[in-house]
């Protein structure tokens, strides 16, 4: 598959808007700027941000073992996913495929950039049906979304199903990594070479704790890469975002920590819920939060709020009925969910 051959025309065609910063490269502190219609007057952001994020990027590839023209970045993952529609789906004529339960973004991003919706429901284990998804597949499916550990149900896919809809799939598969760095499977970056059609999305809000800065991560071909810059706006990530993330990015050691916190405490939560009267079945989790079925969800969201903890109710959500999200807190605030929960 020559994935290249699924990009629109037009997008092919573009000629990729050229800022001040592309056209010159290479400053020096003692260099003299007077090409961007900046404010001349220092204050630490009166520049515009590095529209490749270079520094940002060789911080990712050292701890990805990705080269750095296999990155992408952009101002959350909602951007990198937007930016995939634009390069990959015509407008009224395409389709993406979606598996329900999972991220809502994929049909809303899919109904902006006016994009067909074939839905295939995840099996009763929350697995991907690979024969259904290939059979309602055809020529004009661009686009298929596996969302792995999947939210809300917290789950990894199955290595063999992804290989097969990686072999079979005639689109770009896009596995939406949020969740990976809770999981014990490994990423599909290891594999990235290996496929053509595979795109691979991470972000840095969650197990890196940066929600508010917005930094959504895009690993691709080259060749991918190369289309999406040319698409994405300028500057598209700004300067406080680049310095926070480099800052966070350099604390590995303090990420690697908190993430084995969140995962001790994963663990404390199934088990505190398992002793909760109404909790029914609580699903296997990948992530950061925990699935759990309930007797009613509406009635123990609502109890929850009463006594100022909030939580998600997914009972609207295929499969999910009667089933609440619970997010890995800190100690303290599980310790004060549990204490709840038994109290009502």
């Amino acid at each position: 598959m020559n994935v290249l051959d699924l990009i629109r025309p037009s997008i092919k065609a573009l000629k990729p808007y050229s800022s001040a910063r592309d056209e010159f490269q290479g400053a020096t502190d003692d260099m003299v700027f007077l090409d961007a219609n900046e404010n001349p007057f220092e204050n630490g952001v009166n520049r515009y941000p590095d529209p490749k994020q270079g520094n940002v990027k060789t911080l990712l590839s050292k701890i990805k073992g990705i080269p750095i023209e296999n990155i992408l970045l952009g101002n959350g993952s909602d951007e990198v996913l937007d930016l995939i529609y634009r390069a990959f789906c015509e407008p009224n004529v395409d389709n993406i495929i979606t598996l329900p339960p999972t991220y809502g973004m994929y049909n809303v991003l899919a109904n902006i950039n006016a994009v067909d919706i074939r839905k295939v429901q995840l099996t009763s284990d929350f697995q991907p049906n690979v024969n259904e998804i290939l059979k309602v597949a055809d020529s004009n499916s661009k686009l298929l979304f596996l969302c792995s550990p999947n939210n809300p149900t917290g789950n990894s896919f199955s290595e063999e199903s992804i290989e097969k809809l990686l072999r079979e799939f005639k689109g770009v598969v896009v596995i939406d990594e949020a969740y990976i760095d809770f999981a014990n499977n490994p990423s599909w970056l290891k594999r990235l070479n290996e496929f053509p059609n595979l795109i691979v999305t991470q972000t840095l809000s969650k197990a890196y704790g940066m929600a508010g800065i917005r930094l959504g991560i895009c690993y691709a071909s080259k060749e991918i890469i190369a289309i999406l810059n040319n698409i994405k706006p300028p500057y598209n990530v700004n300067e406080l975002t680049q310095q926070r993330a480099i800052n966070q990015l350099e604390n590995e050691e303090q990420t690697q920590n908190q993430i084995q916190t969140i995962l001790e405490e994963r663990e404390v939560l199934v088990s505190e819920l398992k002793t909760i009267s109404f909790v029914s079945k609580i699903y296997p989790s990948d992530a950061n939060f925990i699935l759990a079925k309930v007797d009613d969800a509406t009635k123990r969201y609502n109890e929850l709020i009463g006594k100022g903890i909030v939580i998600r109710n997914r009972t609207s959500q295929p499969g999910c009925e009667n089933c609440l999200r619970f997010t890995v807190g800190t100690p303290d605030e599980n310790k004060i969910l549990i204490e709840t929960l038994k109290s009502i």
